[in-house]
């Protein structure tokens, strides 16, 4: 079982003290933030690309997503039933320092998705002197695979869900009388939720993984929950996609993926944890 955080030992093999390890925190904290920092810095300079290319790609006809679906859609024999028509989304800006807030703001995200396996190497040299041998061991790899998944996350919130979400919000409307107008940013804050927000959705198989070791998530629970989560994400999928098939299980199946895997996960940590108790049961 892992150490308390605040029994950490430094490099010299003595205990540190509760100030020793704020000291070793904020050193852990600064160096995570400097290379957001940097990272932020490489977004500033090449703002128009970022935001121009990047940040209004899905608000593009010619945006890739909707390019290749439109290729598939004409492949499977569909037609343009996965083709998108005009965007019509315009953006306008309010207050005087808004577009140059929301430099900082595109540069800051930014960064910080550049850095990210950076800033959690830092976090993961905090918490790994607290974990045992055994635990280390079992954690090999954990930086590649959190990275890998929070990327993965980031790029299926790029692709998939922020070009559809923009294309449903900017065509909806309750009346022909009232015209979309929307602020740059909320069209920013969205996309950054969206896409922020999935690559932390993906963490789901690692996150369930712990919360299985500490006894607060099992199999079973899971498994009890799964048609209530099933249903929560066709309802996701079904708001920001067209209203076709095809469309929503593009969304549909990655989310359903991530939430079987994390079933299987948290059934071999309960599985294990059955193993290693066993003796002691009987022995009682």
């Amino acid at each position: 079982m892992a150490k308390s955080i605040f029994k950490r030992r430094s490099e010299t093999g003595a205990e540190m003290s509760f100030i020793d390890h704020l000291e070793a925190l904020r050193w852990h904290i600064m160096r995570a933030l400097m290379a957001i920092l940097i990272g932020a810095v490489v977004v500033f300079v090449k703002m128009d690309f970022f935001f121009g290319k990047v940040v209004m790609g899905p608000a593009n006809k010619d945006f890739i997503t909707y390019r290749v679906l439109c290729k598939f859609s004409h492949w499977v024999g569909m037609g343009d039933a996965m083709c998108m028509d005009e965007i019509n989304l315009k953006l306008i800006s309010t207050q005087m320092s808004s577009q140059f807030m929301m430099s900082f703001t595109i540069a800051f995200v930014g960064g910080f998705i550049i850095a990210f396996p950076y800033v959690f190497w830092e976090f993961w040299k905090f918490i790994r002197p607290a974990l045992t041998e055994k635990e280390i061991k079992k954690t090999g790899g954990m930086i590649f695979w959190v990275s890998l998944l929070f990327f993965t996350g980031v790029a299926f919130g790029y692709y998939l869900i922020a070009p559809y979400t923009v294309n449903f919000f900017a065509s909806y409307t309750l009346s022909p009388m009232i015209a979309n107008t929307f602020t740059v940013a909320d069209y920013i804050d969205n996309i950054v939720s969206l896409v922020v927000g999935a690559g932390v959705l993906f963490q789901l198989p690692l996150a369930v993984y712990f919360l299985a070791k500490i006894g607060l998530v099992t199999a079973q629970f899971l498994r009890t929950y799964r048609k209530f989560a099933v249903v929560v994400i066709l309802i996701l999928a079904a708001v920001i996609t067209p209203p076709d098939v095809l469309s929503q299980l593009i969304v549909t199946v990655p989310l359903w993926f991530l939430y079987e895997i994390s079933i299987s996960i948290a059934a071999r940590v309960n599985k294990k944890d059955e193993f290693l108790v066993k003796p002691t049961d009987e022995w009682s």
